[in-house]
């Protein structure tokens, strides 16, 4: 089975890709057994806690993705460059437990997969 790589880089609300990306998640997992989230530029803002998106009549996905390990989806990675362009701190808050990688350890754990999908 191939290993995919789903990498976020839109900002949560505004487009659907964020929530299209989510979805992709939820359905690749039933076909793969290795799946992984990157989060990079806007992306980073898609895992941030106590968004409004009501205030903007946006749908409510964000919690979402706390069901992920619930579907054995266990691996997700920040990219520390994205993060402190944004002001965003490196130890979260964040609505999943990410890890934080510079850009050669990002590089080189999104070049493991067989699969990349971006959104």
């Amino acid at each position: 089975m191939n290993t995919v790589a789903v990498v976020f880089t839109q900002p949560p609300h505004g487009s659907s890709a964020g929530r299209e990306g989510l979805d992709a998640v939820l359905a690749l997992s039933a076909l793969s057994e290795e799946i992984a989230l990157f989060f990079i530029g806007d992306g980073v803002l898609q895992l941030l806690p106590a968004q409004q998106p009501q205030r903007i009549r946006s749908r409510d996905y964000i919690a979402t993705f706390g069901v992920l390990p619930l579907y054995d989806v266990e691996q997700y990675y920040l990219c520390a460059t994205s993060l402190a362009e944004r002001g965003l701190p490196v130890n979260g808050p964040f609505v999943l437990p990410a890890a934080v990688l510079g850009d050669a350890a990002w590089r080189d754990k999104l070049a493991g997969f067989d699969v990349v999908l971006t959104f």
